[in-house]
């Protein structure tokens, strides 16, 4: 991935410095250094995600926001969750089954790659209660929450488009550091 950003500027004009880490350990990063720190869909996947939120804290200025997606610990809960379809005369209803929600866990998740082949990752089911716990002790305030809806284009490719306009599967939280 750093490659493929760099090639974008070959001439380092940017003077962009690339840095690769885990997400829990910014040693090589001082305190108070960003504005803005984002966190796309990657949460859910880091194991120590306490760290890693309180990495954050460490590395944003006062008033430095932190935008993050991830799945949404409410309604899609790995192998604890699925689409439930019920047909009554005319008419299909979908719904979201849950289980096991307050329970932290984790799992390997299988993905579906183009070739048909299947590929895991690891991923870790917290409650929205961890979340908000870890930003506070972090020093995060969070200030906005979205549910995004799907756009047109997914819903023209997915079969179970009619679940995701009544149920989101992804959230988007965004705190500022106190």
């Amino acid at each position: 991935m750093i490659e493929n950003a760099r090639s974008h500027d070959p001439g380092d004009s940017l003077k962009i410095a690339y840095l690769h880490t885990d997400a829990d350990r910014l040693d090589r990063i001082g305190r108070d250094s960003f504005d803005l720190v984002l966190a796309n869909m990657s949460l859910m996947d880091i194991e120590d995600g306490e760290s890693s939120i309180r990495e954050v804290g460490r590395v944003l200025r006062r008033g430095g926001r932190f935008v993050a997606s991830i799945s949404h610990p409410c309604f899609d809960n790995g192998s604890n969750s699925g689409w439930l379809v019920e047909k009554v005369l005319f008419e299909t209803r979908v719904y979201r089954r849950m289980r096991a929600y307050r329970t932290p866990f984790a799992e390997e998740i299988p993905w579906r790659m183009q070739s048909g082949e299947k590929r895991y990752t690891r991923s870790f089911h917290r409650p929205l209660s961890w979340y908000a716990r870890v930003f506070h002790a972090s020093g995060l305030a969070i200030t906005a929450l979205e549910e995004p809806e799907p756009t047109e284009e997914f819903l023209e490719k997915e079969s179970d488009g009619a679940g995701f306009l009544e149920v989101p599967l992804h959230l988007v939280l965004e705190a500022t550091k106190l």
